[in-house]
């Protein structure tokens, strides 16, 4: 009941409409339609198709006058990436041992869409997968990628970081972080990579269809916290479920998607005040 309690709190800080409306567009630019993290890269709609919030959201990027620093003073819309207090990345230094749920991934091949939207490298997916949690289950919107990782783990930055964005039936989002170490070639990630989109908001096709669940590891022990979207408007009570077990991808796949972006893709580290990790 523990990761089901933080759930329902999070729920409390934000209304299910205001997390369905920041799924789709983070759905479709992270966490713009089936963006970054819902289908924003966390928020743009579960809808919608892009990274971080739609063209009537002021710009907003990762360098310069619209780095993250200034994501805050961009809009008002944005005031949380300045001020909130249950902000994401992290890093995980300590963690409560809790007794979590397990995770059950129910994943099929279904990443139908590969997506450049100017923030991040986006997969969107179609409806049938699903994460369950505590009873409670989760569908897969879409997963992006961030270079270098976002959140750390005791003190160690990893080369990339995927974000798996799912929602559940009231809007409530969840977020699959899997670390990526320089290793061995990623087969899935090299079937993505090969159709990936050189320009800002150039889509490609998938064919064959991809499957997220060739992107997780083979030990599903995890840390989780309530965090917020990486990406603006920065909306709060999102659930974080960070995978302690890295994959690997090659210096060639990690360095690709470096060099499309143009710039490194990751929010800097937010302070954890007076939140707990579990594991």
């Amino acid at each position: 009941m523990l990761f089901k309690s933080k759930l329902l709190s999070s729920a409390m800080i934000l209304s299910s409409a205001t997390l369905m409306i920041t799924a789709n567009n983070t759905l479709a630019g992270e966490h713009s339609a089936p963006s970054d993290h819902a289908n924003n890269e966390h928020a743009q709609s579960a809808a919608a198709p892009n990274k971080h919030g739609d063209s009537h959201h002021a710009h907003w990027g990762y360098v310069g006058a619209e780095s993250p620093e200034h994501w805050g003073e961009l809009s008002a819309d944005y005031h949380t990436c300045l001020d909130g207090k249950n902000q994401t990345p992290i890093d995980i230094q300590a963690a409560e041992d809790v007794a979590l749920p397990p995770l059950e991934f129910h994943y099929a091949a279904s990443g139908y869409d590969e997506l450049n939207n100017g923030h991040t490298i986006q997969v969107n997916y179609q409806g049938g997968s699903w994460l369950t949690v505590d009873g409670r289950n989760y569908e897969l919107k879409q997963f992006h990628f961030h270079t270098p990782s976002e959140n750390h783990i005791q003190g160690h930055e990893f080369p990339m970081e995927a974000h798996l964005v799912h929602a559940d039936a009231e809007g409530r989002l969840a977020v699959v972080a899997v670390m990526f170490e320089e290793g061995a070639e990623n087969t899935e990630l090299k079937t993505a990579w090969q159709a990936m989109p050189t320009h800002p908001d150039e889509h490609h096709a998938l064919t064959p269809k991809i499957s997220a669940a060739a992107l997780l590891p083979a030990s599903h022990d995890y840390y989780h916290f309530t965090g917020s979207l990486t990406t603006p408007p920065c909306t709060e009570g999102v659930n974080w479920i960070v995978l302690k077990q890295p994959m690997t991808a090659s210096a060639a796949q990690i360095a690709q998607f470096s060099q499309v972006m143009g710039h490194p893709n990751n929010r800097p580290l937010q302070s954890l005040n007076a939140r707990t990790v579990q594991q």
